[in-house]
């Protein structure tokens, strides 16, 4: 199979359960939303610039890195044609495979992947502009390992977020993190809301990479 790679670096994961670690991404192209803050519009094109690479050649360059975590993203990897096949490919490494996906796309087929990828799933919150397009039925195929992000830009986000943690009962399915839009809502805000709320289950995090490069900066 024929995947179109945007990019492909060694860095350390920015965010979520494995922020800090170092990481082999793999980023595709193509996204079906178009959210406001979006810091990746460059590779949202189908026909954005990209490299042509097969399952094989994609996962002998994971493990030719030697480093043991993998993270897919985009774009949205789960729209790519033969993703199931991909994943599989990078399941075989014997790395630590995470899928990054936009809540919009259907999350069913990681569980057709042994072993199973942890999803770390975003909900587009009203800021975004894309809310509407969020997938309710990726809600009851959540595990434990998997994770929901909610980038939060405004105090109306915030409150949003809280409905949906309520509804989906998501800090007992799923971790879940809360981190801000990059320059729209000061951090100690929404710890503020997190302690408020005495929101137990819920991680605060900053997307590290932001500040150790420069925020537009890629490959990284």
């Amino acid at each position: 199979m024929i995947f179109k790679v945007a990019e492909k670096f060694v860095s350390i994961n920015g965010e979520g359960t494995k922020a800090g670690m170092p990481a082999v991404f793999i980023r595709l192209v193509g996204c079906n939303l178009r959210c406001s803050y979006c810091d990746t519009m460059w590779a949202n094109s189908f026909d954005a610039p990209h490299e042509k690479m097969t399952e094989t050649e994609i996962a002998d360059h994971v493990r030719s890195t030697g480093i043991k975590n993998v993270t897919l993203t985009g774009g949205e990897p789960l729209l790519a044609e033969n993703i199931d096949v991909l994943l599989q490919a990078l399941a075989d490494t014997g790395a630590a495979v995470e899928i990054e996906t936009n809540g919009s796309a259907d999350i069913s087929v990681c569980d057709k992947i042994f072993p199973r990828p942890s999803v770390t799933m975003d909900y587009k919150l009203p800021s975004s502009g894309m809310e509407e397009h969020m997938r309710q039925e990726n809600y009851s195929l959540l595990r434990s390992a998997d994770t929901v992000k909610f980038v939060a830009g405004s105090r109306e986000d915030l409150e949003r977020a809280l409905e949906i943690i309520e509804k989906h009962d998501l800090t007992n399915r799923c971790r879940v993190f809360f981190s801000p839009v990059f320059g729209k809502i000061k951090p100690a805000e929404i710890v503020d809301f997190i302690l408020e709320n005495r929101l137990n289950g819920v991680n605060f995090q900053l997307q590290l990479h932001k500040f150790i490069w420069d925020p537009d900066k890629r490959g990284v």
